[in-house]
């Protein structure tokens, strides 16, 4: 089974990358000190993901929409991210955003959704 998983990414996944890059949304214009915060903040966050997953996908769009440069880390091709993912998140699902808070203390969180609204959240324009 997960040979034909692998199989079926290997054969969707140009496609899907295609279509990210085709569809890719206007980023949230801000002026240079408030990116400049903005950046500052997503120096603290890291998403695990894999390329050509679908729900990755998403969060980086989502990201992008935000114009939010968070570091992306590669869960599928770098086995020490996939590791890393697996012994302090507790499981080697993607996507997962790392968050660091300021005591230092690091949140797990896994799910394309709650990470979209948790983006959404912290950093959306309308604030």
């Amino acid at each position: 089974m997960k040979y034909f998983f692998r199989f079926i990414r290997t054969i969707l996944g140009p496609f899907l990358l295609l279509e990210e890059y085709l569809m890719r949304p206007k980023g949230v214009e801000r002026n240079p000190a408030a990116q400049r915060d903005v950046d500052a903040a997503c120096a603290k966050l890291a998403l695990y993901q894999f390329n050509t997953c679908p729900f990755c996908i998403k969060v980086r769009q989502a990201m992008r929409r935000l114009s939010l440069n968070i570091e992306l880390l590669d869960a599928q091709g770098s086995k020490e991210h996939r590791d890393t993912l697996l012994a302090q998140g507790g499981s080697p699902k993607v996507p997962c955003l790392r968050i660091t808070r300021e005591d230092g203390s690091v949140q797990w969180l896994y799910e394309s959704r709650d990470i979209m609204a948790y983006l959404d959240q912290r950093f959306s324009a309308a604030k």
